[in-house]
């Protein structure tokens, strides 16, 4: 990918899609994170992640793939993973990830498994962007595959960055959603 020319929509829309995730963190410790607990930070690699926006008293764990990346748990978030005991967090931050998971269903199960009864999960996934790194780079969700891969949760809010000249081709999209009890 690295010879790819990449054009002028994509860097616009990377622009707005790293802007709407800081928005996003802002707007979700203000607003929905305002309780100590924990949080876990799934892959927050070289960005800054959850931790610059969300108050000490919330103790804040990463996750992540890759075994360089200092993470507090290194694992796969589509696998079971053993070393994080069911119903650990009160907050999953899932920012610009699912997308790169080989089986999205998966991951959304694990981190039901990981979050507690009444916990809030926050996701952030591009739709109208390029094929990018690290790959693999497997998915696009839609509100209605984003819908469908949250159907355990409680939909808080489901928000996106439309595509000005471009309608139902929205940028990005971002989540709010609350663990609840199966029926």
């Amino acid at each position: 990918m690295s010879n790819v020319s990449i054009s002028q929509i994509d860097t616009e829309n990377l622009k707005l899609i790293r802007h709407n995730v800081v928005e996003f963190m802002k707007y979700i410790s203000a607003n929905y994170a305002k309780h100590s607990g924990r949080l876990l930070d799934i892959a927050p690699q070289a960005h800054e992640g959850a931790q610059p926006f969300f108050e000490d008293s919330i103790l804040i764990d990463t996750f992540d793939i890759n075994p360089q990346s200092g993470c507090t748990y290194i694992g796969d978030i589509c696998k079971f993973n053993s070393s994080i005991p069911n119903e650990t967090y009160d907050y999953i931050v899932c920012t610009e990830v699912l997308e790169h998971t080989l089986q999205p269903f998966n991951a959304v199960n694990e981190m039901w498994r990981i979050l507690k009864a009444g916990g809030l999960l926050f996701v952030s996934t591009p739709f109208n962007f390029r094929i990018h790194g690290p790959l693999p780079d497997c998915w696009r969700f839609t509100e209605h595959g984003l819908r469908a891969l949250l159907n355990r949760f409680l939909i808080v809010e489901l928000n996106k960055i439309e595509t000005l000249d471009r309608a139902l081709m929205p940028i990005q999209y971002t989540v709010i959603a609350q663990k609840i009890k199966d029926t």
